[in-house]
C-alpha cells in the first residue's frame, strides 16, 4: 500500500473534471486555468477543496467557520479570520493520506505552488473517481442482496407451505373422515359377505360329503346283500346237487360256469372295495383341504385390503413426488442465485481489500452489516441443507414404499395362482371320482341283472329235465 501511486493529470484535464463533476453553476463557468495554475488564487483553491470535502465527507460550509468546542481559547476573536483556513487544513490533512498524499502542509493552503497543487488535485480527483465507481458497485451489490433476500423469503414461505401440505397429507382431514369411515364400513361388510359365502359353500360341501358317505354305505349294504344271496344260492346249489343226478359233462360245464361267475363276482367285489377305500381316503383328506381353502380365502381377503391401501398410498406418493419436484426446482434456482451472490461477494471483497486500511465510522458500520449478511447467508445455507436432507429422506421413503408395493403385488399374484391350481385339481379329482362311482354302480347293476337272468335260465333248465323224468 505504501508503494501505490495515482496518475498525474494535466491542468486541462483537471479543470474540465472540476467543471463537470465537482463545481456547479456560476462557480464552474467562472473557473479559469489561471486561477488554479500559474498565478494561483488561494480563495479559488480553498473553494475547490471545500467542494471536494462536501462531496466526500458531507461537510457543510458553516462548519468551516465554527470554533472547536474541545479547545479552551481565551480570545476567540483573534481566530475569527483564520478559522476557515485552519478548519480547511485540518480536514484536508485528514483526507489527503487516504488519497496517498502524505506531505500536505499549511503553506499549501496559504501560499500554494503550481506543481504541488497539480499533484494534490490529481490525487483528490483520482480518489473521487474511485469513490464514485465503488459507490455504484456497492449500490448494485445492495440491490442484488435485496433481491436475494426477497427470493429467500419467498422460498422460505414456499417451504413452509410445503411442510403444511405434507402435514395435511399425513393427517386425515375432518371433511374426509366420513369417507374413510364409510370405506372401512364397506370393507367390513365385504368381509362379512365373504365369510357368509364361505360358510354357505362349506355347508354345501359337507352336505355333498355326507351324501357321498350315504351312497358308499348303501353300496356296502348292497354288497353285503349280494354276499348273503350268494351264500344262499350256494346252499341251494348244494341241496339241488344232492337231489338231482346229472350227466358228468353237464356237471363239469355247470361247475366251470359257476367258477367263472365266482371269479367275476370276486373281481367285482375287489374293484368295489378298492374304490371304496380310495373314496374313504379322499373323504379323510377333505378336512385338510378345507383348512387350506380357508387359509387361502383369508389371504385373498388380506390381499384385497392391501390393494385398497396400495391405491391410497400411490395417490399420496404421486402428490409427494410432485411437491418434491417443485421443491427441487426451487432449490436449484436458490443454489444458482447463492453461487452467483457468493462469486460477486468474493470479487467485491478482493477489490475492496486494497482500500480497507484507514476507514471511517461509516465503513466500520458497513463491515458490521456485511458480517451480519454473511452470518445470515450461512444460516440460510444451514436451513437449505436441512430442507435438502428432509427431501432426500422423503425420496428414500417413497422408494421403500414402491419396493414394498411391488413385493406385495408379486406375492398376491403367486398366491392367487396357487389357490386357482388347488381349486382346479380338487374339482377335477371330485368329478373323476363321481364319474367312476356312477360307472361302477351302473356296471354292477348290469352285471347283477345278467347274473340273475342266467341263474333263472339255469333253474329253468334244471327244472325241465326233472319234470320229464
Amino acid at each position: 500500500m505504501e508503494m501505490m501511486t495515482f496518475p498525474r493529470y494535466s491542468p486541462d484535464d483537471i479543470i474540465s473534471y472540476l467543471r463537470s463533476h465537482v463545481l456547479a453553476g456560476a462557480e464552474a463557468r467562472n473557473l479559469a486555468k489561471g486561477d488554479v495554475f500559474g498565478s494561483a488564487k488561494p480563495e479559488v483553491l480553498h473553494m475547490i477543496y471545500m467542494r471536494i470535502l462536501q462531496k466526500v465527507y458531507g461537510i457543510r460550509l458553516e462548519h468551516f467557520y465554527m470554533m472547536p468546542v474541545n479547545v479552551d481559547i481565551i480570545y476567540p476573536q483573534i481566530f475569527e479570520g483564520f478559522l476557515p483556513v485552519c478548519n480547511l487544513y485540518i480536514h484536508m490533512e485528514r483526507l489527503l493520506p487516504v488519497c496517498r498524499i502524505n506531505d500536505f502542509q499549511i503553506a499549501d493552503v496559504l501560499n500554494p505552488k503550481t506543481k504541488r497543487t497539480a499533484r494534490f488535485l490529481s490525487g483528490l480527483l483520482n480518489f473521487v473517481n474511485f469513490r464514485e465507481f465503488r459507490r455504484e458497485v456497492y449500490l448494485d451489490l445492495q440491490l442484488n442482496y435485496k433481491s436475494a433476500m426477497e427470493k429467500h423469503q419467498q422460498l422460505e414461505t414456499a417451504n413452509r407451505e410445503a411442510v403444511v401440505k405434507l402435514e395435511k397429507l399425513n393427517t386425515v382431514p375432518v371433511e374426509h373422515q366420513a369417507e374413510v369411515q364409510q370405506l372401512t364400513d364397506n370393507i367390513r361388510e365385504l368381509e362379512q359377505l365373504l365369510r357368509q359365502e364361505y360358510r354357505r359353500k362349506q355347508a354345501a360341501l359337507q352336505e355333498t360329503i355326507s351324501q357321498k358317505k350315504l351312497e358308499a354305505a348303501e353300496g356296502t349294504r348292497k354288497l353285503n346283500d349280494l354276499k348273503v344271496t350268494m351264500a344262499s344260492l350256494k346252499e341251494e346249489q348244494e341241496q339241488l346237487k344232492s337231489k338231482i343226478v346229472e350227466s358228468p359233462e353237464e356237471l363239469k360245464n355247470y361247475k366251470e360256469q359257476m367258477k367263472e361267475t365266482v371269479k367275476k363276482l370276486k373281481k367285482s367285489k375287489q374293484e368295489v372295495t378298492e374304490k371304496y377305500e380310495a373314496y374313504r381316503d379322499l373323504v379323510e383328506i377333505l378336512p385338510s383341504c378345507q383348512m387350506e381353502v380357508q387359509l387361502y380365502q383369508k389371504k385373498i381377503e388380506r390381499q384385497g385390503a392391501n390393494v385398497e391401501r396400495l391405491a391410497s398410498v400411490l395417490s399420496e406418493v404421486r402428490n409427494l413426488e410432485d411437491q418434491i419436484e417443485s421443491a427441487q426446482i426451487e432449490l436449484k434456482k436458490w443454489k444458482t442465485d447463492e453461487i452467483s451472490l457468493k462469486r460477486l461477494v468474493t470479487a467485491k471483497r478482493e477489490k475492496l481489500s486494497t482500500a480497507e486500511m484507514k476507514i471511517t465510522k461509516k465503513r466500520e458500520d458497513a463491515e458490521q452489516h456485511k458480517h451480519s449478511v454473511f452470518e445470515y447467508c450461512n444460516r440460510v445455507q444451514e436451513k437449505r441443507g436441512a430442507v435438502y436432507d428432509k427431501v432426500m429422506a422423503i425420496h428414500k421413503e417413497i422408494q421403500q414404499t414402491r419396493f414394498k408395493i411391488q413385493q406385495l403385488n408379486e406375492n398376491a399374484e403367486k398366491e392367487e395362482m396357487k389357490a386357482k391350481e388347488i381349486y382346479l385339481n380338487l374339482k377335477a379329482a371330485l368329478e373323476k371320482h363321481h364319474d367312476s362311482l356312477i360307472k361302477t354302480a351302473k356296471s354292477y347293476a348290469a352285471s347283477r341283472e345278467d347274473k340273475i337272468a342266467e341263474l333263472k335260465k339255469w333253474l329253468l333248465r334244471v327244472q325241465s329235465p326233472g319234470s320229464s323224468s
